[in-house]
């Protein structure tokens, strides 16, 4: 097996693991819709790329060994997350007939998403861990190796949380139809998020 078929084998494996970055799309997708869960995967992935680019450039090295800023960052996506979530138990459904769904405008979707992602440490570091890897020395500089296999991983974490997306969005799609149960999938949509941000906040840097 070549290292690209391996790498990917492995991102496979990884991926359809459920992690925080795939509960906030089911979430998304569950409470607004398949649209909402779509976009949001574009946003998660636009911040993969903030932390693709800084695993090739060595920055999440600098993440690992600093405390003060892995607490940094740490301490700031839990708190994005709990607001999130804080955000979601508040909100109030007017009545128990049908409901028209709203939707978040893409351009918040796509930007919850990605400070979701980039404020997590963890996956930094992840990045940083996991992508030197299949990076050989031998075939060349490091950084553009990483670059590419930081793309490939993308592509691929593009197709499995846009299937859990989509499945969830199905799946939920009649409840969302009904003010109470569309109030029911919001106080579960809060408390998930502040359930990631308490995850979040007790991580600890794994250097």
């Amino acid at each position: 097996m070549t290292t690209l078929a391996l790498f990917a084998a492995a991102t496979l494996a990884l991926l359809i693991v459920p992690g925080p970055a795939v509960l906030y799309i089911v979430t998304r997708s569950v409470a607004q819709g398949r649209t909402a869960g779509l976009v949001s995967v574009l946003g998660v992935h636009a911040g993969s790329l903030v932390h693709v680019a800084a695993a090739a450039l060595g920055i999440s090295a600098l993440l690992a060994a600093s405390a003060v800023a892995f607490s940094v960052v740490k301490y700031l996506g839990a708190a994005y997350l709990v607001y999130l979530g804080v955000r979601k138990l508040m909100s109030r459904a007017d009545d128990e007939g049908p409901i028209e769904v709203p939707v978040a405008s893409r351009s918040r979707l796509i930007g919850e998403g990605f400070v979701v992602n980039v404020l997590n440490p963890k996956t930094a570091i992840f990045f940083m861990a996991f992508l030197p890897q299949f990076a050989d020395p031998a075939r060349g500089p490091i950084a553009p190796q990483i670059l590419l296999l930081g793309l490939i991983w993308i592509v691929l974490g593009l197709a499995s949380d846009g299937s859990y997306a989509l499945v969830s969005s199905a799946l939920a799609g009649r409840l969302r139809r009904s003010a109470r149960a569309h109030r029911r999938l919001d106080i579960g949509s809060g408390l998930v998020y502040i359930g990631l941000g308490a995850v979040a906040a007790f991580a600890h840097n794994p250097k």
